[in-house]
């Protein structure tokens, strides 16, 4: 190899590269987003902004609040973490550290106070949530004063499911042809119903609750009922499934359409069987985010279904509990049983409204055109068969040259 190298030197010669020394295995570069070093910076601010509002709170200022205690604490741990990181990183970089804790405290607070309200609820409504009759039996004859061995939430139950289902008849028709009409009819008129859809979600769930009972209770003369609580629940419910549906159906590739059209379909025959079923999925999802939306209103249900501690199977006569209004009655109560009976009742609210998120999640998981697994199974079976089917039509004689196939007419 010494020989080699030397020759490079002679005209005509090229030089060999030498070989690299073996330096042991390479080391494997860390990827994470956080180091050992960040983590230490974000331990080290944390301690010193602590201890630097204890000192102006116990010695320098006279301040005892502990909301100040705390933004104080917060904002110099900023400051300090933001001069650990400038020893060895630069403007950029120290920029980037900083909003990035910004923003994951923000997303810690907000978890926290979710853990809080949800953690709060299910303590002040555990005593009445481990009783039976708690979920098979209505207050018709129980008091405020009674154990919570006694009565229950049935009728307000079975309130929420109906009116919840009538508001669903309602919303699901009227959204998606909305939905569609806003995709496939463009112009100035869908414009138009756009900028309406997009003001009608900001509607104050008061203002719809008026509305109903402006119009169904006292001008065409309806009792509070389930029914036109059902009506109220359909009119916050709508523009959100319509915006939720206009953003699916948006997303669905032109060049299924195109396809549709090119083999002679015509243009609702396309949305009918290629564009709704490709955004099905995302379709359901935006019917459930309405129902869990319309679910825990009370203010329309106030104004339009009354309250009634009997359980009311009609929702088109007489007063109608439902879940969000049965709460704010128990809750409102000086007893304990009963403000039991009400963090219950908003517990089991709760657990709905997160059963329906955890459908559309689901649901929603898939993208347009992926198949479940059931679906996988189904399109597996079916090209089995056409597969039997293909070698069973190889295998048949073929008819000798020159004769006439068979006629199938008498």
């Amino acid at each position: 190899m010494t020989d080699l190298l030397k020759k490079a030197d002679l005209p005509g010669t090229e030089a060999l590269p030498a070989a690299p020394e073996y330096n042991g295995p390479e080391t494997r570069r860390s990827t994470a987003a956080w180091h050992t070093g960040d983590l230490l910076s974000v331990a080290g601010a944390a301690v010193a902004a602590i201890a630097l509002t204890w000192l102006l709170f116990g010695w320098i200022a006279p301040f005892n609040s502990p909301v100040g205690f705390v933004v104080v604490a917060y904002l110099l741990f900023l400051g300090v973490y933001a001069v650990l990181v400038s020893f060895d990183e630069n403007a950029v970089a120290v920029r980037d550290r900083v909003v990035a804790v910004l923003w994951q405290s923000l997303a810690t607070l907000l978890l926290v106070v979710l853990a809080f309200v949800i953690g709060y609820t299910l303590w002040r409504g555990h005593r009445a949530l481990v009783h039976l009759n708690f979920f098979t039996h209505d207050l018709s004859t129980t008091g405020p004063l009674q154990p919570l061995t006694q009565g229950g939430v049935l009728h307000a139950i079975v309130g929420t499911l109906e009116q919840i289902t009538i508001a669903l008849a309602v919303t699901v028709p009227l959204g998606l042809a909305c939905a569609v009409f806003l995709n496939e009819v463009p112009g100035g008129y869908a414009r138009l119903v756009r900028t309406v859809v997009e003001a009608m979600t900001a509607l104050p769930s008061i203002v719809a609750g008026l509305f109903i009972y402006a119009t169904v209770i006292l001008i065409l003369g309806y009792d509070k009922c389930g029914f036109a609580a059902g009506l109220a629940l359909s009119l916050m419910m709508l523009p959100i499934i319509i915006r939720a549906a206009d953003v699916v159906i948006r997303l669905v590739p032109g060049s299924l359409r195109e396809a549709s059209y090119a083999l002679g379909a015509s243009q609702w025959r396309t949305v009918l069987t290629v564009v709704l079923p490709t955004a099905r999925s995302g379709l359901t999802t935006a019917v459930i985010l309405g129902t869990a939306r319309g679910i825990g209103e009370t203010s329309p249900v106030l104004l339009t279904a009354g309250y009634s501690a009997d359980l009311n199977k009609s929702p088109l006569s007489g007063p109608q509990t439902s879940l969000p209004l049965a709460t704010f009655n128990m809750v409102a109560s000086p007893q304990p049983n009963m403000i039991a009976r009400g963090f219950g009742a908003a517990a089991l609210l709760m657990a709905l409204v997160l059963l329906l998120f955890v459908i559309a999640r689901i649901i929603g998981g898939r993208g347009p055109g992926e198949l479940s697994r059931r679906q996988q199974r189904r399109r597996t079976q079916a090209s089995l068969r056409d597969a039997a089917r293909m070698r069973g039509a190889g295998e048949r004689p073929l008819p000798p040259a020159g004769a006439r196939p068979a006629s199938t007419h008498p």
